[in-house]
């Protein structure tokens, strides 16, 4: 008996089954679902493919025992249609997303815009992108690699993309990673998000910023509200007009790019620049953490989003997992109940089917489905004025 192809299948249905089932508890195996999700979830099609060149042969190879053939045919079988469970329910997210939209923007949000943007959220991605969900940069965005927007070196540096035949007047786009304020960094996440916006006359950034245990709260929404004057000095050296400046981000990012929206211009959120105007156009939160931050408080501290008043909030788009197994989905409710309670402005809430946390590092049925829903959603933004300076500057 070829040991190996049932020991191999056997691994990847434990995954598959941790995936299927995404546990909250105990804290250990939430951890580990959240990071086997990020492929198995968002990349369903070519872990198929892998299993399926792995077991194939062992399959089709001369057995001496029978019964052992049949138990690797049928755990294969379980197997493959595990993942095709996994991708159906990342295929739930386009319907979502498009309804989503309707209700945070109303059913004629698209009027006057591009038909195109309600076209592609009908549209499948190509099979192609489905088995191999990678995400390289195209060939017409151009990157502008580690601009310095502060003094603190590595941590104060941001990329830049742009389509190369290099508009002026481009809305910008600035990206705040995840990593729990005490990791990650600027070019990992939301690629497919930040080529996308390029690709279609914006320009798209992407910063670091200081970290733990070295950074603080106010440390880690000073660097956010930093790139964001740094924008408003410089950006026009690059094409982009902050007429229209939106930010987006994943997990801590989310929770920051949240707060930094919610505090425009106040002068202790920015020590050193309080002139600067720091107000932004809109906010898209992606698989965000919505509570407090560690030693300073709870959501309802000056650290928490829910404490802070949401009647001068831009429009938001909060997309966010129902399976999320680090930042729980009831968290994503609360924000957007006190954002629909507090603020005039849409609140676009996508609750994804199946999503877990981490969801934007693959062309994956969900995130593309997402790129798609954020373009439209930012694309309404900009026609109906941008939101931004809301204090008259």
């Amino acid at each position: 008996m070829p040991y190996g192809l049932l020991t191999g299948v056997l691994v990847h249905g434990a995954l598959v089954t941790l995936v299927l089932v995404s546990p909250r508890r105990p804290a250990w195996l939430a951890g580990l679902a959240f990071r086997v999700a990020a492929a198995y979830n968002e990349a369903p099609f070519l872990i198929l493919l892998v299993v399926l060149v792995g077991a194939v042969p062992g399959l089709l190879d001369g057995w001496d025992e029978p019964a052992g053939q049949t138990l690797a045919l049928v755990l294969t079988l379980l197997l493959v249609t595990g993942l095709l469970v996994v991708a159906w329910r990342g295929a739930q997210a386009r319907p979502v997303v498009a309804a989503a939209l309707d209700e945070g923007l109303g059913p004629d949000w698209d009027e006057g815009l591009d038909p195109r943007l309600r076209e592609q959220l009908d549209r499948r991605p190509p099979l192609a992108r489905m088995v191999v969900p990678f995400v390289l940069r195209p060939r017409d965005v151009e990157l502008v690699r580690d601009v310095p927007y502060g003094d603190a070196g590595r941590a104060h540096l941001l990329d830049l993309y742009r389509h190369r035949s290099r508009p002026e007047g481009a809305p910008v786009l600035v990206h705040v990673h995840a990593g729990g304020y005490h990791g990650g960094r600027k070019s990992r996440q939301s690629r497919a998000l930040l080529f996308r916006l390029a690709q279609r006359g914006w320009v798209t950034i992407a910063a670091n910023y200081r970290l733990r245990p070295h950074a603080s709260f106010l440390d880690h929404l000073a660097d956010l509200k930093r790139v964001i004057a740094w924008v408003r000095e410089h950006g026009g050296e690059y094409g982009a007009d902050p007429g229209t400046l939106v930010l987006a981000g994943g997990s801590a990012g989310a929770h920051m790019s949240s707060i930094a929206a919610l505090t425009p211009n106040v002068p202790r959120c920015q020590p050193g620049f309080p002139e600067a105007d720091t107000s932004v156009s809109a906010v898209v939160g992606l698989y965000g953490w919505y509570g407090g931050y560690y030693e300073v408080g709870g959501p309802t501290s000056e650290a928490g989003p829910l404490g802070h008043d949401a009647s001068a909030a831009p429009p938001f788009l909060v997309a966010h997992g129902d399976r999320d197994t680090l930042a729980h989905v009831e968290t994503a409710r609360r924000l957007v109940a006190h954002l629909r309670a507090g603020s005039a402005e849409p609140v676009v809430y996508a609750e994804l089917p199946a999503g877990q946390h981490t969801f934007d590092l693959f062309h994956s049925l969900r995130f593309s489905a997402v790129v798609d829903g954020v373009e439209a959603f930012v694309e309404n933004v900009r026609t109906r004025g941008g939101f931004s300076r809301r204090d008259g500057r």
